[in-house]
């Protein structure tokens, strides 16, 4: 599997990819297009491809400080065979190699499979946030790895 950098003929894959998971979060092509733009928050956004020109999965995180995954989506046909696991394990070594302090991401409640990524590669829940994802009346699970 390769995993590479996001360049922005892959939006439109990426939105693609995100309309089909009931997890993912939803964002605009506008929010798409801003992950180019020069003078946008940095972020990394980074896609796994699972042969050429198509993509199985991708991530999108804050850069700073402190990172934040945002964004973690794998195509449906292809979960269960460590996509997910590395994009996020590439995400967790880009924050360390710009000296980061730690990393944060929220995942649904009932999200299970995400939350036993997630705990798998050291996350920790460290908080809650009530009714945060709107269209479910559902909990997100604030979760952290520190470097």
């Amino acid at each position: 599997m390769l995993i590479r950098v996001a360049v922005p003929e892959d939006i439109r894959p990426m939105m693609t990819l995100a309309g089909q998971s009931e997890s993912a979060a939803h964002w605009s092509a506008r929010e798409y297009d801003a992950l180019f733009a020069p003078e946008a928050p940095e972020r990394v956004a980074l896609v796994a491809c699972a042969e050429p020109g198509g993509i199985a999965g991708f991530v999108i995180a804050r850069c700073g400080v402190e990172w934040e995954i945002e964004n973690v989506v794998v195509d449906e046909r292809m979960r269960q065979r460590g996509i997910g696991r590395l994009l996020i394990q590439e995400v967790i070594r880009g924050a360390r190699e710009r000296k980061a302090t730690d990393v944060f991401l929220e995942v649904r409640e009932s999200n299970a499979a995400a939350r036993g990524l997630y705990a798998n590669t050291g996350f920790k829940e460290v908080g809650r946030r009530a009714w945060y994802y709107q269209n479910l009346d559902e909990d997100a699970l604030v979760l952290r790895l520190l470097l």
